[in-house]
């Protein structure tokens, strides 16, 4: 157990150089893909999962709008590779073991996130807590959020009213138990 956690830290760490390189769309993809994630480019319908099948063409050319990362070994650690993306809406984060509140946090800090996410579900992802969930509030275009199996959040009301209140135009989805 110990060896998987070190191996997905070391998927997760982020190369800035390549970043550089290859630009913050390309490196992101390929740390999605290597964590087991999946990403859909604008324009195309079909989602990308297959790292070596990666598209190849101009730089910049391929932009992700929307990131599945069901079953990944996504982590705090790789947060950085977000930073660059512009056109991400759509962000779905199921049974990720590594997702804690500080992932959300992080994410609702991005400035390109903040701008563009307009769809976040959050299911069985059981180190998510209330903290977590209140720290979206930043995500100011979020128009949907979806919140499924998270035993973490403890007060959901206060949790839900203080999150509506900041984001009075988000349409919230709760399956919670």
């Amino acid at each position: 157990r110990a060896f998987w956690g070190w191996l997905n830290a070391v998927f997760n760490k982020v190369d800035y150089e390549r970043i550089q390189a290859v630009g913050p769309d390309r490196a992101a993809s390929e740390w999605l893909l290597r964590c087991g994630a999946e990403v859909r480019y604008r324009g195309s319908p079909k989602w990308q999962h297959d790292y070596n099948g990666l598209p190849t063409g101009p730089l910049g050319k391929y932009k992700i709008e929307a990131i599945n990362a069901t079953d990944s070994c996504i982590m705090y650690r790789g947060f950085d590779y977000l930073d660059g993306l512009e056109h991400v809406t759509d962000i779905r984060l199921e049974k990720c073991m590594y997702i804690q509140d500080e992932c959300l946090q992080r994410l609702s800090e991005t400035n390109n996130l903040q701008k563009s996410l307009l769809q976040l579900k959050i299911i069985s992802c059981g180190n998510v807590t209330d903290k977590g969930i209140l720290a979206l509030h930043k995500l100011m275009n979020l128009e949907y959020l979806y919140l499924s199996d998270l035993p973490g959040i403890r007060q959901k009301e206060m949790t839900f009213h203080a999150l509506q209140k900041a984001l009075p135009n988000l349409e919230l989805e709760l399956d919670l138990e």
